[in-house]
């Protein structure tokens, strides 16, 4: 689809960034995030929507790829909520382009 406009899709960075564990701890992040998810569902540490807020958090701080980790994370989160049987996350306000009453929100 995007020929190789993307060739470095789906592979971990191999660069340090301003955010993100460094690139020799992603794996083994990665992989103690999911275990410590699994250790949450086994024993009913969080509430299943804590359990998805900090599953996502965590993702974010690892940084897998050089770009698209919100994108990542969120679906991701997705479709751990819905193995969880929950609803998604609505990920932020439907309209980005509303321009809201500036009082309103500062109240």
């Amino acid at each position: 689809m995007f020929g190789k406009t993307w060739n470095w899709a789906g592979r971990t960075r191999k660069s340090i960034k301003n955010i993100g564990v460094d690139v020799t701890q992603i794996c083994e992040m990665t992989k103690q995030l999911c275990d410590d998810v699994r250790y949450w569902i086994e024993n009913n540490t969080y509430e299943k929507a804590e359990i998805g807020t900090r599953f996502h958090h965590r993702l974010v701080q690892v940084h897998l790829f050089p770009n698209g980790n919100g994108r990542h994370s969120r679906f991701v989160t997705d479709m751990l909520m819905k193995s969880l049987k929950q609803t998604s996350f609505t990920w932020g306000n439907s309209d980005l382009y509303y321009e809201g009453d500036e009082e309103k929100v500062r109240k």
